[in-house]
């Protein structure tokens, strides 16, 4: 590969963030660039967004190739190469958000057919002055304020979610007919994006039982089966409100539904996550471009640690998943241009 992009562009490449510097972010990102297990002309569309040092030393850490990377320029200069691994630094937090946004502005500008995000620590992102709740709040904004929603997914289950990193009191109040038939709205026209001709779509309630009839609360009621109508009344297959404790069951075992719409965070992230952190997929629904993310975080505890091949214990297979599933939705096969 390459080891430069510079300011080139094409617009079938796909971008990847080096995430938090001091996080496993760029140890997963120099091996998914790397690893056999992406087909040779996917791995040559990848552009990583990053600091060139930081990656160049990473590379010679793990004994493998340097990506070609799309340099982003950081107010202090280059980073450091004594930056601490494994804890948050406000450098670090300032360079993730960079590396995001100017991704995003490739993206906008049509340079590159998606983005992969690696991840970020949210309390590096704040020390910086950044105060973004996470990945999907930043990228609405660089997207012009997109109404956007958080999809998981991996091959049994997506869900995707009618609010995201909010505190749970205000998750409740959010459950509005409004912003249930929004992310009803979203979902349908991501999946038919993706291929699926008419997704089926199942709305999860609220409260235990979907309120049984009003008696465990009214919101499944008075907003989320009014949004259910409006949304079949559009064209939509959606239906519900169901059970939060066995649709999940349904989507996955049965295969009655190609998504869940959760209420809140947990409700839909708990049953993805569980089936496995390596082959979960964070997609961002609703952006102007597709955008992608692993299901796990920057698991400082072992970031830059040796392991038993001495190229680092942290696991590229979540980013892997998480690019293929780019090149999916955006579309990208065959050779590089």
């Amino acid at each position: 590969m390459s080891t430069q992009a510079g300011g080139s562009s094409d617009a079938a490449a796909i971008a990847v963030t080096l995430g938090d510097p001091c996080g496993i972010g760029p140890e997963i990102v120099v091996k998914a660039c790397n690893d056999p297990r992406l087909d040779a002309a996917l791995r040559d569309r990848l552009i990583v967004v990053g600091d060139p040092g930081l990656l160049q030393r990473e590379a010679e850490r793990l004994g493998l190739p340097a990506p070609r990377v799309a340099e982003v320029a950081l107010p202090g200069g280059p980073l450091p190469a004594d930056l601490p691994v494994g804890r948050v630094d406000p450098r670090a937090g300032d360079a993730a958000y960079r590396f995001v946004v100017h991704a995003a502005g490739m993206a906008m500008r049509g340079e590159v057919a998606a983005v992969v995000t690696a991840p970020l620590a949210k309390e590096a992102m704040h020390a910086a002055g950044h105060a973004y709740p996470g990945h999907t709040e930043l990228l609405a904004e660089c997207a012009g304020g997109a109404d956007v929603r958080m999809m998981l997914a991996n091959d049994e289950l997506r869900t995707v979610l009618v609010s995201i990193h909010v505190p749970l009191i205000e998750a409740i109040a959010r459950v509005r007919r409004d912003n249930v038939l929004s992310t009803i709205r979203i979902a349908d026209a991501a999946l038919r994006h993706a291929g699926i001709e008419r997704p089926r779509l199942a709305v999860a309630g609220l409260n235990p039982h979907a309120g049984e009839s009003g008696m465990f609360g009214r919101e499944e009621i008075e907003q989320i089966a009014p949004a259910v109508a409006q949304a079949r009344a559009e064209g939509i297959d959606a239906s519900g409100p169901w059970p939060p404790d066995t649709v999940f069951m349904r989507a996955r075992g049965f295969g009655e539904f190609d998504a869940v719409i959760a209420m809140y965070h947990d409700q839909g992230l708990i049953p993805v996550k569980y089936l496995g952190l390596d082959d979960g997929v964070n997609v961002t629904i609703g952006l102007p471009f597709v955008r992608t993310s692993p299901d796990h975080g920057t698991a400082f505890d072992i970031a830059g640690r040796p392991g038993p091949d001495g190229r680092g214990l942290a696991d590229p297979r979540s980013l892997l998943a998480a690019i293929r599933q780019a090149a999916r939705l955006a579309r990208v096969s065959g050779p590089a241009h």
